[in-house]
């Protein structure tokens, strides 16, 4: 019987043309997918976007309606809408359960962009977006650049009149939990949903179809109209607002990375929330100085739809 333990295993030539000599060998290389080139379409970006606007607006009602109810409003009474809506802007505790819906609202949109994405998982979810560094656009220059960018945009808006309120700012002083809820979904969750929404699965998508040129401006117009309503008329915060998208989106097109505009975002929001928490002891401790909350009114992109 033949000794199999002394048996050796064939040689490949040298000059052999096999890329891949043995059946495990796989260069994950080639199967990584490519940010610019999405397995979604045009369209199926742009429903994602409208079904995660929609969300903002049907999340908070089941926080709003049951303290309603408790407040004594009849859900059948003609004016129930109207009183809803008052109570939503005006009512310091129904202002609050609108900040604290965000977060149910945002876990609900991730879910949405990862079955979106992953095709409820059968493709990765990060890379799939550009989760990683590109050229000399590392982290900390991403950091420096979104702390140069918000001293930029924060002096665009002081020139062009950032001084009127905004029904955001509004917002902000109705009560200080309302003031560290915003500060902490700044930091934490609106950043990311926000960039995977329109740098991410928006851009990818539409730079394919209508270009880099023609997806920068898309992005660009449809990230700031959505904010006139919440920042009118106060035409210095809506041209920084502007500002914060093209320069964000351009970063992505350059860099065809998301991952620095993540960055760039949490840098520029972290900044805000830190003046929106030490605004009201500045304030005490300085009574005569200017309120930090007109530069900071900047802040949250993706909580303006709600109110």
């Amino acid at each position: 019987m033949p000794n199999f333990n002394d048996a050796t295993p064939p040689s490949i030539p040298e000059d052999s043309n096999l890329s891949y000599p043995y059946p495990f060998q796989i260069n994950d290389e080639v199967h990584a997918p490519d940010p610019d080139n999405p397995a979604w379409s045009s369209g199926g970006a742009l429903l994602v976007w409208f079904v995660s606007i929609v969300l903002q607006f049907i999340v908070p009602l089941f926080f709003l309606i049951p303290y309603i109810s408790y407040r004594g409003l009849n859900p059948s009474s003609p004016d129930f809408p109207t009183r809803i809506a008052e109570l939503a802007t005006t009512d310091r505790t129904g202002v609050f359960l609108q900040v604290v819906s965000i977060l149910p609202t945002h876990i609900l949109t991730l879910a949405l962009l990862w079955a979106f994405i992953t095709s409820f998982g059968k493709r990765p979810f990060l890379s799939s977006l550009g989760w990683s560094w590109a050229g000399r656009l590392k982290f900390w220059q991403s950091v420096g650049f979104g702390i140069l960018l918000f001293v930029v945009a924060a002096t665009v808006a002081k020139l062009l009149g950032a001084e009127k309120p905004t029904k955001l700012e509004e917002l902000i002083n109705s009560s200080l939990a309302t003031r560290y809820a915003i500060a902490a979904l700044a930091v934490f969750t609106a950043p990311f949903v926000e960039e995977f929404i329109y740098r991410g699965v928006l851009y990818s998508a539409l730079q394919r179809t209508i270009g880099v040129r023609g997806a920068v401006f898309f992005v660009l117009a449809l990230f700031t109209l959505i904010h006139v309503p919440q920042y009118w008329p106060n035409i210095g915060v809506i041209a920084a607002v502007g500002l914060l998208s093209i320069v964000l989106t351009v970063v992505r097109a350059y860099s065809g990375r998301l991952l620095p505009c993540i960055v760039i975002h949490l840098i520029f929001n972290l900044i805000q929330a830190v003046l929106l928490i030490i605004e009201p002891y500045t304030q005490r401790m300085l009574p005569n100085a200017e309120p930090t909350v007109p530069t900071a009114s900047l802040i949250l992109p993706l909580i303006h739809s709600i109110f």
